[in-house]
């Protein structure tokens, strides 16, 4: 057998660096792009938390509570809340009180919760109270949308913002009338949570409903358990078949939230946000050739007060008198050309070359949407 020659063995060498190549990018190009995680897409039914609210009172303040000639529900619960203390507190009493605030306080009890574990408590002044820094707040029972009692919140606020005033001059940084209370609140009462509403079904739920996305899932779902372990009732709803036992099923379900889906283009959308200005559009949103003209109108007014002399010997009086400039100018609007665009890119680039502020970039985009040049739903919010 001839021994191959140092060509021979070059030409080998070069063939398998181009099958390594040839496999890498075959590699790649299977891997998904821009694949996410199915608990970013979905939630499972029945899991969700549940929004709490109370009344209480913040005790406790640097004289910054609130005026309570001004705001007498802070004085009526004081007074129920000191009659239940055995305090009693005769009737037409002026409680000129300046370290007490009225609050809300609003929580959210999570799923699975159980008696006994700490939540998070948001505390907002509901009356005129300057700041809550510093405070306190008293036991507060935690309602439902039921009216029962789920949690019961206590403890010393945490407040962000900062205010310092002195003879009529103030400074704030933040808001001063909120604060937190990390782990505030005592559970008291669990919520039962059910998934799936009858034995070995579990239903997930797409966070934005599209058919396309609903069908990736599915068949990711039966790739990875087998045929029928996932069924798409919808284009938001998705059945599955999981497993009686309930430790079999925590695992099967975590399986599953693991699963990496590549979901399907969402429409072209185009946000405008008419209080802000703010302009966004997705990456689907594409545009046709066509010609816009945009010019801008400015009118700017400028007042001068002068001083107006009466006549020599004629007894008049000095008057001030305000002289006005009005000033009228429109910016020349040429025609300009918009190339068909395929991409974002191309199509932030092509209405860059109007020059238009985000408020003149509204009023464009709203009349190539009516010309039919901009492939896009439009949503003013």
């Amino acid at each position: 057998m001839m021994l191959p020659t140092l060509f021979q063995r070059l030409r080998l060498a070069r063939w398998g660096l181009a099958l390594l190549a040839a496999a890498g990018l075959a590699a790649v190009a299977a891997a998904p792009a821009h694949a996410e995680r199915l608990k970013d897409l979905a939630s499972i039914q029945g899991v969700r938390d549940n929004p709490l609210i109370g009344y209480g009172l913040v005790v406790g303040l640097d004289n910054s509570g609130d005026q309570t000639m001004q705001t007498p529900f802070t004085t009526q619960s004081l007074t129920n809340m000191l009659s239940q203390l055995g305090i009693t507190v005769a009737p037409g009493t002026n409680m000129q009180l300046k370290n007490v605030a009225a609050v809300m306080v609003t929580a959210t009890l999570p799923p699975f919760a159980q008696p006994g574990q700490q939540i998070d408590v948001v505390v907002s002044s509901m009356g005129n109270a300057k700041s809550l820094r510093g405070g306190t707040l008293l036991m507060t029972p935690l309602k439902g949308a039921d009216g029962r009692v789920y949690a019961i919140a206590q403890g010393n606020l945490l407040v962000g913002g900062a205010g310092a005033s002195s003879n009529g001059s103030s400074v704030q940084v933040n808001q001063l009338a909120g604060g937190r209370i990390n782990g505030g609140a005592i559970v008291e009462r669990g919520v039962p949570t059910t998934m799936g509403g009858q034995p070995g079904v579990v239903r997930l739920e797409l966070n934005t409903t599209d058919f396309g996305t609903a069908e990736r899932v599915t068949n990711a779902i039966n790739q990875r358990f087998g045929s029928n372990t996932a069924n798409a009732l919808d284009g938001r709803v998705i059945m599955l078949h999981s497993p009686l036992d309930p430790s079999a099923r925590v695992d099967f379900l975590a399986q599953v939230e693991n699963i990496d889906v590549r979901p399907s283009l969402a429409r072209a959308k185009v946000i405008l946000n008419a209080r802000t200005g703010s302009v966004v559009m997705n990456q689907t949103v594409t545009i046709d050739s066509c010609a816009v003209a945009h010019g801008n109108l400015s009118v700017v007014i400028n007042t001068t007060q002068t001083a107006s002399q009466p006549a020599p010997f004629s007894n008049g009086q000095t008057v001030v008198v305000p002289n006005s400039q009005v000033s009228l100018q429109q910016d020349a609007g040429g025609l300009h050309l918009l190339s068909s665009g395929a991409s974002l890119a191309d199509v932030v680039k092509a209405l860059n070359t109007l020059g238009a502020t985000p408020g003149d970039l509204m009023s464009i985009l709203q009349a190539m949407k009516a010309a039919g040049a901009l492939h896009a739903d439009l949503e003013i919010i």
